[in-house]
């Protein structure tokens, strides 16, 4: 017998089963709620404690961004007893008797699920609020077992059948009852090194398992490609916040699980920071709420119909090392069922992009809810793929990701990226504008930490400063002022943001000093050169494009609703000189006398020359 079976049943508890690991960790201690993450009682140096703790998506409030309180508490169990359990042992004594569901379905109907994504794409996207926003829905269901023993069986179940996940767990406390397969790790911080595992797009497999002719036909598809680049862009924001050198990526890579695959990315940057510091400023994955990450939460908030409670939020835990601190190990909670009362409920969401189809979105919640539900033996697994009639066929299939075609196509995807976020970066560099001071105005849009990062790397001495918070004296007193990206329509005077955007853009003007203004804020300078401002047929949410920037063509990556736009042929507007495209007259450029401007972000993983250009560009605004 286990010390697991020594728990009395009003212990609270924890297991986790790591990826690859053949031993499952026994946690165990007192419970406490703290009300924000930096309650949570680490303690330091001979005081210093190992801590396991839920965190809610209402945290996210902590960074000022919204979402519906639910009350779901900042749940920590201060660990007493850390043990390491032998998997197989403990899997031949948990219950294994299957709990059949009743009354399963979800909370809101397909054809309700379609309509939201439906006017997400129409009222959010369609109108520059974002790139892509995730919209979750419950599937839910009844079933007769006391919820420790279900979560029992459930974790067993996963530890049978499930493969690929980070951690596969189960949660047991007074109120809060989870059991879950997490595939992906949200934050790691260990040893001074901070890594993000960003992954998106989701492949269902067909009936009798994947193949490498039907993963091929999702790896090539264009949504599933833009959706991954776009998560990436947005954890590589808070990559770039809480890391010295703003985080490199490595990848692409598949991860492979029992009824599904993903394609994922790994971020790496050092980091000094408390743990709890990094775990706010990464408040949360992309994956599960979308991107620009402020905006994301209030589309949430408009489109679900109820709170989430911890779907997207993490599991985390806190471990003392040897330097006197604190390691972080953070999945992200998805594939994830949750017990209360007699009822489990799956959270599943979606990752609406300008492109999706609403039925394919609507199948896509499908999938997510089944693969969990399968995975714990609630519904009918998937059968395995019959064996090979070739009798010289290999026992045992190897990963898709080593067949060669896709691992080609896999590795092909890094030829559209950037360089710069792929090789080593460090805190600063040595550039040519040493010396020079710059202050980036953020409207809402986190970029601003990657290009801040960028200029960083060019010499310049950077501080990023809030929209709201932002005061005249400090816009005068920069020698160069950034004014960056947001979401929102740039023609929108109600908006206090767009109005203080307008209003930088026009001090610096006046005042003859040099400015440059990205995506959003490029837009207000040309609204306020007199270039016309329209709306986009299609949103160009995530596109790479080649484009002219001043004689040279530069391969950009844009996230915009809005355009500036001229007759085709305009070379100049007012006192600025116009780049633009030749059939449309869409402006991706301006420039003038101590200004400079451009509609893509040079920051972005999509811009393969955006490190030249932004070099270009600052060079002319500083003259």
């Amino acid at each position: 017998m286990t010390q697991l079976a020594d728990l009395t049943d009003t212990d609270s508890f924890v297991l986790i089963a790591r990826d690859g690991a053949d031993t499952v960790e026994l946690l165990t201690g007192e419970v406490v709620d703290v009300d924000v993450l930096a309650d949570i009682p680490l303690g330091e140096g001979a005081e210093a404690r190992e801590v396991f703790a839920m965190v809610p998506f209402r945290q996210v409030r902590e960074r000022g961004f919204e979402a519906r309180d639910d009350g779901a508490p900042l749940r920590c169990l201060l660990v007493d007893r850390h043990e390491h359990l032998d998997a197989a042992a403990l899997v031949a004594e948990l219950p294994s008797t299957p709990i059949p569901l009743r009354d399963g379905g979800f909370d809101i109907t397909d054809d309700e699920y379609a309509g939201i994504v439906e006017r997400v794409i129409a009222d959010e996207i369609g109108r520059g609020e974002g790139a892509n926003f995730v919209i979750r829905r419950d599937y839910t269901a009844s079933f007769d077992a006391a919820e420790r023993a279900a979560a029992l069986t459930w974790f067993r179940a996963l530890l049978e059948h499930e493969r690929g996940a980070y951690w596969t767990f189960a949660v047991v406390t007074p109120g809060l009852v989870a059991v879950g397969a997490s595939p992906e790790a949200h934050v790691v911080a260990r040893d001074g090194i901070v890594t993000m595992n960003p992954i998106s797009g989701t492949f269902r497999h067909p009936a009798g398992g994947a193949t490498a002719e039907s993963l091929t036909e999702f790896l090539s598809s264009t949504k599933e490609t833009e959706e991954l680049f776009m998560v990436v862009d947005e954890e590589l924001k808070m990559m770039s916040a809480v890391c010295s050198d703003g985080g490199r990526i490595t990848g692409p890579h598949l991860k492979e699980m029992s009824r599904l695959t993903h394609t994922e990315y790994m971020l790496r940057g050092r980091s000094r920071l408390d743990p709890r510091d990094i775990l706010r400023e990464t408040m949360f994955a992309p994956t599960v709420t979308g991107s620009p990450m402020q905006n994301a939460c209030a589309v949430i908030r408009r489109h679900e119909k109820t709170p989430r409670g911890y779907y997207s939020g993490v599991a985390a835990l806190f471990t003392p090392n040897a330097e006197g601190g604190h390691d972080l190990d953070a999945p992200i909670l998805i594939r994830t069922a949750y017990l209360e009362d007699g009822r489990v409920r799956v959270p599943v969401g979606a990752t609406l992009v300008r492109h999706s189809d609403p039925l394919g979105e609507v199948g896509e919640t499908h999938g997510k809810a089944a693969g969990v539900l399968g995975a714990i033996g609630a519904i009918e697994r998937d059968l395995p793929a019959p064996p090979d009639a070739d009798p010289d066929a290999p026992a045992v299939a190897r990963p898709l990701a080593e067949d060669p075609e896709i691992a080609a196509l896999l590795a092909s995807r890094n030829t559209r990226l950037a360089e710069f976020w792929i090789q080593p970066q460090d805190a600063a560099g040595d550039g040519p504008f040493v010396g020079t001071g710059a202050l980036v105005v953020d409207a809402e849009d986190r970029f601003t930490t990657m290009l801040a990062h960028q200029l960083r790397h060019l010499g310049l001495d950077v501080r990023i400063a809030d929209w709201s918070e932002v005061t005249d004296e400090q816009v005068d007193g920069a020698d160069l002022v950034v004014a960056g990206p947001g979401p929102g329509d740039p023609r929108d005077a109600g908006s206090p943001r767009i109005r203080r955007m307008q209003q930088v853009v026009a001090r610096r003007l006046e005042g003859g000093k040099p400015l440059l203004a990205v995506c959003l804020s490029h837009q207000i300078l040309a609204d306020r050169l007199g270039v016309e401002l329209v709306p986009l047929d299609a949103p160009h949410q995530g596109v790479q494009k080649t484009v002219p920037v001043f004689g040279e063509d530069a391969s950009i990556g844009f996230y915009n609703t809005f355009t500036a736009r001229v007759a085709p042929g305009t070379t100049t507007a007012g006192a600025a000189q116009v780049s633009a495209d030749a059939a449309s007259g869409d402006v991706y450029a301006l420039r003038g006398e101590r200004f400079a401007s451009v509609q893509g972000h040079l920051e972005s993983i999509l811009s393969r020359d955006g490190i030249r250009t932004l070099e270009r560009l600052v060079a002319h605004a500083l003259g």
